[in-house]
């Protein structure tokens, strides 16, 4: 309907947008209302002009009028690869006007992670995990939500905004539930595509729809011409003034402030003249004004358009090589033209002696009217003025990438300088960028490979499939030697396992080993090599490797970190063969350093990965040695929170400590951690070997607490059956499905996935009964249909189980031969498996042996023990079970 308003241009685009300015005030009362609720988000779309901003603006008065702090940040179309760009606008000044000690108070742990992104910490040496630094600056905006109740944040023009704040935003409307902060973001519809376009689609499904703006009815803008020029302007001209602007906001305001200059009359007779005075506004028409200012004012919009951020006179005299006196009369002239403005104080976001340009659509205007090889020289002198300034080489980036490939070294040295600062903040796309862009300068043939190289290291983990190609050019080109050739082999490898090409990566490092002369250089290729091997759950290790890798381990003494990896690798390779638990343990004691994990071997270094680690400490938990397991999976989960890893490696970490709980007996610990660890895989990705790990531990957890429906729907849920992944997964996936589909009266089919895993595990020569129990399972499945095959399987399991050595081992083959007999067969059987299993530290196994020996014995005692037991360890089913048996009475004496 049409609107009265008693002011003109100043709330023009508020025009027909009472529904918008009500639902905002009833967020903003919602959130001043309690400051333990729930955040939200509002998402106003609209095409350029239509109000946005204006929006934006009178959220900003609604806010303030109730008390509420705001914080705003702006999208820029020249500025979207500037990484964090507006994230660092919304939050950095608040920030920065703490003392260090105390912004380092409020941010606590994430101080390190989120401070370099945010520009108010120094990086540290190592590369920042981007996921890790995202969810550092969600938790920034909590702690700074808690400390400025209330808080509402304002982003204009998100469809400009850079990749690395719209990841942030996105997760932060996922958690909002945890925050109290309105957000309000206004953007575009269109105008991003890629990761962009993902990500703000991603915000607008979690937010409230706030909005699509739509133009100005002819009768709104009838009546916003008659405030602006008069009440005598006449229908007539007021129609014109619509048809002319097509009810945009912005151009209606821009058209009646250049009536007001020129005086035009608002009438019929002179409604001619507005498409000239239109077409002078904007495009073609606002560059043609701005010409009429001078060449020196024209040369200072150039020079403001190329900074498109921190435009201060003075930094614009120096691009546009004018003297100071002369760029403060340009900027005033500009400023009265209003194509330049002074940015609103009450925003906080800027300087005071900063400036902006009044619209994006006029910085647009100003940007594209610069010649094409002026603005490209433009920017190779802004990117000198930047660097001269002290603002480092990754905010002179943004200009070089505008710069035409010149065979120019030092541009080279910047860019990968550039890429070293973005990724040392968490942003690897911006670094992957500058390295694209120095390969096209290009390098010098002595320096081409390490560009190459490190291209390929910087985009490892977001695109491990472009890596590849990069790692295998920079490899057949001179340049690359000694260790850091072998890294780079490394690297590859790396990428093709992440690529799910195991097999690939294997052959990779052997080649590679095979052209190395002896020496420490080709014994870490080898322990590469029977790393990627020793993960690898298909059948294609090399005929006799598990033999020369004891031979080789044989001679180690764990004087370097190439013979400690060698030892970890012959331990866990004994451990999955099932040899005996007292040699992998004493391998792997070697491997360690006053009982502790060698440094350039931690779970955060890089030369060798993670794999090695966790190798180990996966065979201390199968070989009953627990304690030592937990700390190192205790230790990754420190070391990776700490360091702001919170991607794949941290739910690997996640899965690994609910695997030391589920090994423990521990069921509610464990299902909370692989749960979280689950939550963690799913961001990442579905498919990824460490996916597999949280989901195959979960359902494993959840059949040992009894819980069978729920394990069901949860394997359905995330896709948990064939195929599986080419690296192994602990435990076997093939025996959890197995036991899954027992468990819900899937008898055949969970047969036939018991001897998939059978046949699995003897393709690989894996005969420890505990990694991979199939043969138990299967026995019991058997029992009744084919008694004689599952007493084989069950003998075959107890004469593995004596060679592996462990009470939890054996005392699980004696469960298994127990519930096939009957009689005081059973009984005595039973009473073993009890006495191995209560010297094991795998309590749910002990509580399972104490139920079934009482039943066996008829023993009311030994059921009570074994229900105390299950209760500890949260295993539900267990529980009924006992409960059941003491209720039935059992014919108990």
């Amino acid at each position: 309907m049409t609107e009265v308003r008693p002011t003109a241009a100043a709330s023009a685009s508020l025009w027909e947008r009472d529904a918008e300015v009500a639902t905002v005030t009833r967020a903003v009362d919602t959130l001043c209302a309690d400051d333990s609720s729930s955040g939200s988000l509002l998402v106003c779309r609209g095409e350029a002009g239509f109000g946005k901003t204006a929006l934006l603006a009178e959220t900003r008065r609604i806010a303030e009028a109730r008390g509420c702090t705001v914080w705003s940040a702006r999208g820029g179309e020249t500025l979207r690869s500037v990484p964090f760009n507006v994230v660092r606008q919304l939050l950095q000044p608040a920030l920065v006007s703490m003392l260090p000690e105390e912004a380092r108070d409020y941010l606590g742990d994430w101080y390190d992670i989120a401070g370099p992104a945010l520009g108010i910490a120094d990086p540290g040496e190592r590369q920042a995990d981007p996921q890790g630094v995202c969810d550092g600056l969600v938790a920034a905006v909590r702690r700074l939500a808690r400390r400025e109740w209330p808080l509402v944040l304002l982003i204009d023009d998100a469809h400009w905004a850079d990749q690395e704040t719209l990841r942030w935003l996105a997760a932060l409307a996922e958690r909002l539930d945890e925050t109290s902060v309105l957000v309000v973001v206004a953007r575009r519809p269109g105008d991003a595509t890629g990761d962009s376009a993902r990500h703000l689609d991603a915000i607008a499904a979690a937010g409230d729809h706030l909005a699509t703006l739509n133009a100005l009815t002819p009768e709104a803008t009838a009546g916003l011409t008659r405030a602006t020029l008069g009440v005598h302007a006449d229908a007539p001209f007021c129609r014109e003034v619509w048809a002319v602007t097509g009810g945009n906001p912005y151009e209606t305001v821009e058209l009646l402030a250049k009536v007001q200059d020129t005086e035009l009359e608002p009438v019929e007779a002179q409604a001619g003249e507005l498409r000239a005075l239109n077409r002078s506004a904007r495009g073609g028409g606002l560059v043609a004004r701005l010409e009429q200012l001078g060449v020196d004012a024209t040369r200072f919009a150039w020079a403001a358009a190329i900074l498109g951020t921190g435009i201060t006179v003075d930094m614009v005299a120096r691009l546009a090589t004018l003297d100071h006196d002369d760029a403060a009369r340009c900027a005033e002239l500009l400023r009265t033209a209003r194509i330049l403005t002074a940015p609103d104080p009450a925003a906080g976001q800027m300087p005071a002696d900063d400036l902006e340009f009044v619209h994006p659509l006029i910085a647009t205007a100003v940007y594209n009217s610069i010649p094409d090889a002026l603005r490209t020289a433009m920017h190779g002198i802004a990117a000198q003025l930047v660097t001269d300034s002290g603002l480092g080489a990754a905010a002179a980036s943004r200009h070089l990438l505008r710069v035409h490939p010149d065979d120019d070294p030092e541009v080279v040295g910047q860019l990968r300088e550039a890429a070293r600062e973005h990724l040392a903040v968490g942003a690897p796309d911006a670094a992957r960028r500058c390295l694209e862009r120095a390969l096209q300068e290009p390098p010098l043939p002595e320096t081409h490979a390490r560009v190459l190289y490190e291209l390929g290291c910087a985009t490892l983990l977001t695109a491990p499939a472009t890596t590849i190609g990069h790692l295998r050019t920079a490899l057949a080109m001179p340049g690359l030697d000694g260790a850091e050739r072998v890294d780079a082999v490394f690297r590859l490898s790396q990428a093709l396992l992440h690529n799910d090409q195991l097999e690939e990566a294997v052959r990779t490092v052997e080649a590679e080993a095979a052209r190395t002369p002896e020496g420490p250089v080709r014994l870490r290729l080898q322990a590469v090599q029977y790393m990627w091997e020793g993960i690898h759950a298909g059948e294609t290790a090399s005929p006799g490797r598990s033999a020369r890798l004891a031979e080789i381990a044989a001679n180690c003494t764990g004087r370097d970190n190439a013979e400690r990896a060698l030892l970890i690798l012959r331990g866990f390779d004994a451990m999955t063969h099932g040899e005996n638990a007292e040699v992998v343990v004493e391998l792997c004691d070697r491997a360690l350093v006053n009982g502790r994990l060698a440094p350039g071997l931690g779970w955060t270094d890089s030369e060798w990965g993670l794999e090695l680690p966790m190798m180990l400490a996966s065979a201390y938990a199968y070989t009953d040695r627990l304690d030592r397991a937990e700390a190192l999976f205790t230790e990754a989960l420190r070391a990776y929170e700490t360091a702001g890893w919170s991607g794949g490696h941290l739910a690997l970490a996640h899965a690994y400590v609910g695997l030391g709980h589920r090994r423990r007996g521990r069921l509610k610990e464990a299902e909370a951690s692989l749960r979280e660890s689950l939550r963690i895989a799913e961001r990442v990705g579905r498919g990824l070997p460490l996916y597999w790990s949280a989901i195959c531990n979960l359902v494993d957890t959840l059949l040992a607490r009894g819980r069978v429906r729920e394990a069901w729907e949860v394997a359905d849920q995330y896709g948990f059956a064939p195929p599986y992944p080419s690296t192994i997964v602990l435990p076997d996936p093939r025996v959890v499905r197995g036991r899954l589909l027992l468990a819900v009266g899937r008898t055949e089919d969970g047969v036939n996935e018991l001897e998939a895993a059978e046949k699995a595990a003897a393709s690989r020569g894996h005969h420890n009964p505990v990694l991979v129990p199939w043969a138990t399972d299967l026995a019991r499945a058997l029992a009744a249909e084919d008694p004689a095959r599952a007493a084989r399987l069950v003998s075959d399991a107890r004469r593995h189980a004596e060679r592996f050595g462990t009470d939890t081992a054996i005392g699980e083959a004696l469960r298994c031969a127990a519930a096939l007999e009957t009689g005081q067969r059973a009984v005595r059987l039973a009473a073993q498996a009890v006495t191995y299993l209560e010297a094991s530290p795998c309590q749910y196994e002990h509580a399972a042996a104490r139920v079934e020996y009482g039943i066996a014995a008829r023993s009311e005692a030994e059921l009570n023990r074994g229900l105390a037991l299950a209760r500890s360890c949260g295993a539900d089913g267990l529980v009924t079970r006992a409960e059941e048996a003491l209720a039935a009475g059992c014919g108990l004496g």
